[in-house]
């Protein structure tokens, strides 16, 4: 990594966790793909080197240890990994090895982009309407992991701190004796640069919009704050490359009509102007001034159209128009536990996890670890069954990052001939028949990635 951006030799070492469970057989059909996209892209003039290492049960039953120091120095040397599905360690100890790999490597952005191939069977009418890129915050939120269990000596030190400092949020607690607790930071570097990668993403992909999805209207000094540091920070850091929704209105508003009061255009972006105190009406008028002023020269005219919208949304609210107004939304910037619902439910919409990639990047130094979305199946483990969809699109992304695009677009026009070809694995072949579609081949987690080679060309 230079300032200049990743450097990538044409001979890359690659470290990979072939994973738990289904692991083993998803990455022998997978790493099938890879190689075969890298020999057709650059007629063997680059070449990936792989490089076992370990971590999950592979791992504690070789060395007794889940997730080994050699493992995080591989990826720290190496920089660009790819794993498969890790187990969970069942007792005390590390959580999570997935979450683990993020917070050590502070790998701050989970990138999760759901698009649709056709033939796909989805339960929404319309899947090719979803293309969304998903940056959600990896390292901070709930997955903090600040927790006190119930009836626990440290529970009750908390409540009884809680009790002395803050009096008035503690009368707050329901049922205290029987209450766990859970502490959410949110600070303002972490969301800073998981919104920045966003919109710098959007802007060199040409993307349309970058949606901050939070809980704001409850949670006012973290989630509500994740938003407004967003929106200060795009039109700080992108003044010229962006416009705010908001204004956007006011803009709107004068092209509709160039002669609008300064209050007429604050009563069109605000429908309770006529409730407001007289402090709130003149803010909203100097809110109007000051966007024509900064910015009327510069985005007016229509001008602002071709910019990057920055806009925002509420959770719950963003989890139904993900369905009903799927097109509204394209980068979507978000905190880590609303990212793991809408990145799970958009999957759904576009053939299930198990065709949905992921990868965990610190864009700072490079560090990225591309990974299965799903678990680790183990009752379907050496049966040579399962989707290997996830694994492969990871790949592709991890491609991609390397800026080995060309080794990319053919994974997808692979993954696109494939299930065209109504070649597919079980779980896929079984949605088609309940579909009605005829001629459907079912094939081995194997076969797949024999026909995604066979479907590049």
């Amino acid at each position: 990594m230079s300032a200049s951006g990743l450097s990538v030799p044409n001979e890359p070492i690659i470290p990979f966790i072939e994973g738990d469970g289904t692991g083993p057989d998803i990455w022998k059909s997978s790493v099938r793909v890879f190689d075969a996209a890298v020999a057709k892209a650059y007629g063997g003039k680059r070449k990936i080197h792989w490089q076992e290492v370990y971590a999950g049960e592979k791992s504690f039953n070789k060395f007794n240890n889940w997730l080994p120091d050699d493992t995080l120095t591989a990826f720290r040397t190496h920089l660009v990994g790819i794993k498969g599905p890790l187990s969970t360690p069942t007792g005390g100890g590390i959580r999570s090895l997935n979450v683990a790999l993020r917070q050590l490597l502070d790998l701050y952005v989970c990138l999760r982009p759901v698009r649709w191939f056709k033939g796909v069977p989805s339960p929404v009418k319309r899947p090719q309407d979803c293309d969304m890129v998903i940056f959600r915050e990896n390292c901070e939120d709930i997955y903090a992991g600040i927790e006190f269990k119930q009836g626990t000596p440290e529970a009750e030190k908390f409540l009884s701190m809680l009790k002395e400092a803050f009096p008035k949020e503690a009368g707050k607690i329901r049922f205290p004796a029987s209450s766990g607790f859970g502490i959410k930071p949110v600070s303002k570097e972490g969301s800073e640069r998981l919104i920045r990668s966003a919109i710098q993403y959007a802007l060199r992909e040409k993307r349309r919009s970058v949606t901050l999805v939070h809980k704001g209207n409850i949670m006012k000094f973290t989630e509500g704050a994740f938003k407004d540091w967003g929106y200060a920070l795009a039109t700080r850091e992108f003044r010229d490359s962006v416009v705010t929704e908001r204004e956007s209105w006011i803009l709107g508003n004068i092209e509709a009509n160039a002669s609008v009061s300064s209050e007429a255009n604050a009563k069109m972006i605000e429908p309770g102007y006529d409730m407001m105190t007289s402090d709130q009406k003149a803010k909203l008028v100097a809110e109007v001034e000051g966007v024509v002023k900064a910015i009327g020269n510069t985005h007016g005219g229509g001008k602002w159209k071709s910019k990057l919208m920055i806009k925002d949304s509420i959770a719950d609210i963003t989890l139904q128009q993900v369905l009903t107004r799927t097109k509204d939304f394209d980068v979507v910037a978000t905190m880590n536990l609303n990212g793991d619902y809408l990145s799970d439910a958009l999957a759904a919409q576009v053939g299930g996890i198990g065709i949905a990639p992921g990868a965990n990047i610190n864009y700072t130094t490079g560090h990225a670890i591309f990974e299965a979305t799903h678990g680790t199946a183990p009752k379907y483990a050496n049966l040579d069954q399962v989707n290997p969809g996830s694994v492969i699109l990871s790949g592709e992304m991890m491609l991609r990052y390397m800026g080995w695009t060309e080794a990319a677009d053919l994974i997808v026009k692979g993954m696109d001939g494939a299930i065209s070809a109504k070649t597919v694995t079980y779980d896929f072949e079984r949605l088609m028949k309940a579909e009605g579609e005829a001629n459907v081949t079912k094939v081995k987690c194997s076969e797949f990635g024999e026909a995604v080679v066979k479907g590049m060309g």
